[in-house]
């Protein structure tokens, strides 16, 4: 029996545990919340300035001006609240909802002083603004806690669909069979099996709430691979390209191994001759690149079409990488000629 493919050293070792950061529930410093906040308050301006222009002309002139003021404001609380994400997530979830309202008030205040002492606005409405911008920071606040509390039943839904995975009876029964038959040719190949095996049910049971590392995402990955590789032998053949530098890049927690355990299902089961895997990571300056492709079985060669069975498992991916990274993470699949490819691009930068 040919010997399976083992992770690199530095991979083998179960990762160790973090501890749990506290959650950010007002997280105002990802791209896709200040350009959400930004065109909200543009549209705001845009139909409000409808009621009290008398032309188009007078209206393009009136919404430039309120913007003037609007604008910096608004950017100002955001500024303000991405300083004050790790305060205030210490405090009582009232006293964060105070805290946020009042900063739109005198973020709005001070919008309005813009205009006024810059001679676009003959008249102060202290109030009116204050009032306005308190509005508009209670109910950014909302929507950015609705988005929070939206990662937890997403996760756990994800963890629920990948402890099935993990103990469905084929894999299971396939993995407890080739570690008998190695017990006595191959004791030691065996045992570093089951130990795959068990780190495999100890990240399934593991907290989903809590984002992995792209390394962690690897080594994981490489261990589920390990195992499949005593399956098929010569049948299954792996390239690994890791980029180091890429590592520390965050992913939600058991994303990578279900894209390659994909791979594995349809591009190397069914096959005959069997198939080739490779997994690419690669830091680009602010990004990292993460490619997980598989050969497809000459059933699919000729008129390339989607191998069933991808959908789900995508689809989940997606969905939660964008409720970890929002507009910050892209992510593509689909058939690249006689192969499978599946590109996420994520930021580099890690969560302090």
């Amino acid at each position: 029996m040919p010997a399976p493919l083992r992770p690199p050293a530095a991979a083998s070792a179960p990762a160790p545990q973090r501890p749990a950061a506290q959650p950010l529930l007002f997280d105002a410093c990802r791209i896709g919340v200040v350009l959400r906040a930004v065109l909200a308050v543009q549209a705001l301006v845009a139909i409000t300035t409808l009621f009290v222009a008398p032309g188009f002309v007078d209206w393009l002139g009136l919404a430039a001006a309120v913007t003037g003021g609007a604008l910096p404001a608004t950017l100002l609380w955001l500024v303000a609240v991405c300083a004050l994400r790790r305060p205030m997530a210490r405090w009582p979830r009232r006293l964060q909802y105070a805290a946020g309202v009042l900063l739109g008030a005198a973020s709005a205040a001070y919008g309005c002083a813009l205009l006024r002492f810059t001679g676009v606005m003959p008249s102060a409405s202290w109030l009116a603004s204050a009032l306005a911008g308190a509005a508009f920071a209670g109910s950014a606040m909302v929507a950015m806690a609705l988005r929070a509390s939206g990662r937890t039943p997403a996760a756990t839904t994800a963890r629920l669909e990948e402890l099935q995975q993990r103990i469905r009876p084929h894999f299971l029964f396939n993995t407890l069979n080739s570690a008998i038959a190695l017990v006595r040719e191959a004791p030691a190949q065996a045992e570093t099996m089951l130990e795959d095996l068990s780190e495999l049910f100890r990240s399934a049971l593991a907290d989903p709430d809590q984002p992995a590392t792209l390394g962690d995402e690897i080594a994981l990955a490489q261990r589920y691979l390990a195992i499949e590789q005593v399956r098929f032998g010569r049948r299954m053949r792996v390239r690994w390209a890791v980029d180091p530098r890429a590592d520390g890049a965050r992913l939600p927690r058991l994303l990578l191994q279900p894209l390659v355990e994909n791979a594995v299902k349809h591009g190397v089961e069914p096959s005959p001759q069997g198939g080739k895997l490779r997994i690419r990571t690669e830091r680009r300056g602010a990004k990292v690149v993460i490619e997980v492709v598989n050969s497809l079985p000459p059933l699919y060669w000729a008129d390339a079409p989607l191998p069933r069975g991808h959908g789900i498992a995508l689809n989940n991916v997606r969905d939660r990488l964008k409720l970890l990274h929002d507009v910050q993470a892209s992510f593509r699949a689909g058939v690249d000629g006689d192969h499978y490819r599946v590109r996420i691009d994520i930021p580099a930068e890690e969560e302090p």
